[in-house]
């Protein structure tokens, strides 16, 4: 597939640091694939995405998006996407309706496709009823969801977000991401941040950061296969006895709270041996065991164990 957004060997320093923002990445998206930046703060997502959105210059590298250079062609790109900051952007005084209208006329939307184009949008993000509202007294998630509306108004080809969905309740985080998917769908390629592995479990693709550098990159099944270990999960009582008793089992590679229980990481030819000498030690400290049994592995196996592969979290 012809990527849409490419960048090559991306790598962001400023004065004030000592190390790289952003240090020799490279990522594509193609036309209609969702791509999930994954990484905790301080990552490097954020630097990346403005970057692509040509709001930062890097210091050594190329950006190409919609078929643009980001070094000569900086305005066709710009015309091209629709970019969405982590922080809100938008103009508090005005209401959602004016809103739209601006960032309508300012992306050169025609006079005679405004108004269909607004309306569609509306009830593509369920803003009907909020239009006289000010944008400043929307909430968190009508806020997300309005400035979605505003970055798509130019039907863009390119859509870049940065972490649209921190800060707001679980139930306009699932339909932000609900309209993500039907934005994808339409044929836009979507590049987004997220520190919630979950979210990453929604994408085509996903790209690890950490400390400014791409762990590595992958489908999300691709990268939870090939995990060098599978996982178990367990919860009894008392905790502190079940602790002891993981720590104790040699076969466990590592363990992590979850909850109020554990996941264990073991070799994969290893699983059923540890499940039944994991019973037979519980019972014999009178653990009671809620549950022991296999687990999918997920994005965030994945995530701790490259973070922790190279030193943890900073």
């Amino acid at each position: 597939m012809e990527a849409v957004i490419e960048g090559h060997s991306l790598t962001k320093r400023f004065p004030s640091q000592s190390a790289d923002a952003v240090h020799d990445v490279n990522l594509s998206v193609a036309k209609g694939q969702l791509y999930g930046l994954m990484g905790a703060d301080g990552a490097g997502k954020t630097t990346t995405l403005r970057m692509l959105a040509t709001v930062l210059p890097p210091s050594s590298g190329e950006v190409n998006v919609a078929g643009f250079d980001a070094r000569t062609q900086k305005e066709r790109i710009r015309s091209s996407i629709g970019y969405m900051p982590q922080s809100f952007s938008l103009y508090g005084d005005l209401t959602a309706e004016q809103n739209l209208s601006f960032f309508a006329d300012i992306n050169g939307v025609p006079r005679a496709e405004k108004r269909s184009r607004i309306e569609s949008l509306r009830a593509f993000t369920r803003l009907d009823g909020l239009t006289n509202r000010r944008a400043l007294a929307l909430s968190g998630g009508q806020k997300k969801k309005l400035a979605l509306a505003c970055a798509l108004v130019h039907d863009p080809a390119v859509l870049i977000l940065d972490e649209p969905s921190t800060g707001v309740d679980p139930v306009s985080r699932r339909e932000l991401w609900a309209i993500l998917g039907r934005v994808v769908q339409r044929g836009v390629a979507v590049i987004v941040s997220t520190p919630y592995m979950d979210e990453a479990e929604r994408c085509h693709q996903v790209a690890v950061l950490h400390n400014g550098r791409l762990l590595t990159s992958g489908t999300p099944d691709a990268l939870e296969r090939a995990l060098p270990f599978e996982v178990l999960e367990v919860k009894a009582s008392p905790r502190k006895e079940m602790r002891r008793v993981v720590g104790e089992t040699p076969a466990i590679l590592e363990w992590r709270p979850v909850g109020d229980g554990l996941r264990l990481a073991v070799e994969p030819d290893a699983a059923d041996r540890v499940l039944a000498e994991l019973s037979e030690r519980f019972r014999a400290a009178e653990v009671e065991v809620r549950f022991l049994r296999r687990a999918r592995t997920t994005m965030e196996d994945v995530f701790v164990h490259l973070v922790e592969g190279e030193g943890g979290v900073a």
